[in-house]
């Protein structure tokens, strides 16, 4: 399995929106960036990401997984660019922060620290059990 983070601004959309999605979750999309897609492609059922506020609380704040493999994003009049789809699975106990995250001194290779534009990231299985023990879960 691996592992990923998705970034979302929470006015646009939170994790309480993404809990709100239930079991059916929801789709991924509106990326435009073409490493991100890469990252899109990758993905498999079963996947689990961490879930980011971004711009405001910049923290995770819970675990999503996939539901659904890359599929065209519709909302791409390119063509080019391709969608997942994830539910949530559950919170952390404890948001941890961008600044947690920066302190740590075996996250500083993370994506999130080298690659602060990109929406959505691979966390690597060293990375995602740290974050999940600072997290509590």
């Amino acid at each position: 399995m691996a592992h990923w983070l998705y970034k979302s601004e929470p006015f646009k959309w939170s994790w309480d929106m993404q809990v709100k999605a239930g079991a059916k979750g929801t789709h991924w999309d509106g990326v435009r960036n073409h490493l991100a897609k890469q990252q899109l492609l990758a993905m498999k059922t079963g996947d689990r990401g961490f879930f980011y506020h971004s711009n405001e609380g910049k923290e995770i704040v819970g675990i999503v997984e996939v539901i659904k493999e890359a599929y065209p994003d519709p909302s791409d009049p390119t063509g080019k660019f391709v969608m997942v789809d994830i539910k949530a699975v559950k919170p952390l106990k404890t948001p941890v922060t961008l600044a947690a995250v920066k302190a740590e001194p075996r996250l500083s290779e993370m994506a999130l620290m080298r690659f602060s534009r990109l929406s959505v990231q691979p966390v690597t299985d060293e990375e995602w059990d740290i974050v999940c023990g600072m997290g509590g879960v």
